[in-house]
């Protein structure tokens, strides 16, 4: 009974090879073409509904895509036409994003690419009874107004053990640590022959504000040993911490999209471990844009990211050791590298280079 069942397998399987090679007259299976209409997508910042009609050559057609910002809705009118409804959601961030449909049919794949635009810069949404006093869209040039920002200059070791060279806008080779680049300004961090460089940048240095609602829409880095800020500091600055400090938003690449914000002063000092200080997860902080924002006056600083409070201290009433928040300060923005917070992991030179992106920075005061 074996014998005979091995016999049978072994003519079957010899069909099969005999079959395999009849040679250049056999009929082969025709080429399944997939037609498309539109090819591409260009969506809104506001996103909406647009519709692809499908065609194939083959016997049925289906659809999908990978990108979370796309739903699709299949139509079909036949077994080989039909029609695709692309629903694209609103783009919440300032940055183009692009994604993709894919139809099949049989082994035929058709592509259709979805590129949406960016989402128009923030609506101005400071708390009521503030008015804006000054603002920098970077929308114009390809470098800082001088007039409003200042670069420092300084060897690494500077602050904080960090480990780069701040340098007004370009490197010793010419490569550039600050850029205004379509509407955005680009701070970034870079190694050239054997030396890091970076850039950091005050605004109103001289003359800063004293109160109001100051917000910065901001694209972080990535990378161990990153350490962006967007903070502030006394414009009549004579010691450190008893003029006070204070840190918008600070976060360091060994902790990714963790941003916090401190309060430096006399009474409350890193130094002592006795600073007031907050962090919150900011889940894209690092490669999409986040607001960051404070709302001080003579009572209160509190400190926000997207909206949500991160930080809020009251003026106690206790004396400049604990309240020196009541003079001018003016803005930073930087992008340090190493140091004591952004290398007390080591740092990622694989990381480089890397750059921190600002769309905007704008100060409200009490009309």
């Amino acid at each position: 009974m074996k014998r005979l069942m091995l016999i049978t397998l072994i003519l079957s399987l010899s069909t099969v090879f005999y079959g395999c090679g009849g040679g250049d007259d056999e009929p082969k299976a025709p080429t399944v073409t997939i037609t498309a209409n539109p090819e591409a997508i260009n969506a809104s910042a506001d996103g909406g509904s647009y519709t692809i009609n499908v065609g194939t050559t083959g016997k049925e057609w289906g659809a999908y895509t990978e990108n979370d910002f796309i739903t699709l809705t299949t139509n079909y009118t036949a077994s080989n036409q039909g029609t695709i409804t692309v629903n694209v959601a609103a783009n919440p961030t300032t940055a183009t994003r692009a994604g993709m449909v894919t139809i099949m049919s049989g082994s035929a794949r058709k592509a259709v690419s979805v590129t949406q635009a960016a989402a128009e810069k923030a609506t101005y949404n400071a708390p009521e009874g503030y008015s804006l006093v000054w603002q920098d869209e970077f929308n114009s040039g390809s470098e800082l107004n001088g007039n409003d920002w200042t670069h420092e200059v300084k060897n690494s070791g500077w602050v904080n053990n960090e480990l780069q060279n701040y340098v007004n806008h370009k490197t010793p080779g010419g490569e550039l640590v600050t850029e205004v680049k379509n509407g955005t300004l680009r701070i970034h961090c870079l190694k050239e022959n054997g030396k890091i460089y970076s850039g950091r940048v005050y605004a109103k240095v001289r003359q800063g504000w004293t109160y109001g609602y100051i917000e910065a829409s901001i694209k972080l880095p990535k990378g161990k040993g990153t350490w962006p800020a967007f903070w502030m500091m006394p414009v009549n600055f004579t010691s450190w911490p008893a003029d006070g400090e204070i840190d918008i938003m600070e976060e360091v690449g060994y902790r990714p999209d963790w941003v916090s914000s401190s309060l430096h002063a006399n009474a409350h000092v890193h130094s002592n471990n006795t600073q007031v200080t907050h962090e919150m997860f900011c889940s894209g902080a690092e490669g999409e844009f986040h607001t960051y924002a404070i709302e001080w006056t003579a009572k209160n600083i509190t400190t926000y990211v997207d909206g949500k409070v991160q930080l809020s201290y009251d003026n106690r009433g206790l004396g400049r050791d604990d309240w020196p928040y009541d003079a001018p300060f003016y803005v930073i923005l930087n992008l340090a590298w190493g140091g004591s917070w952004g290398g007390a992991q080591g740092v990622d030179e694989g990381a480089l280079p890397a750059t921190m992106e600002v769309d905007y920075v704008r100060v409200f005061q009490k009309k």
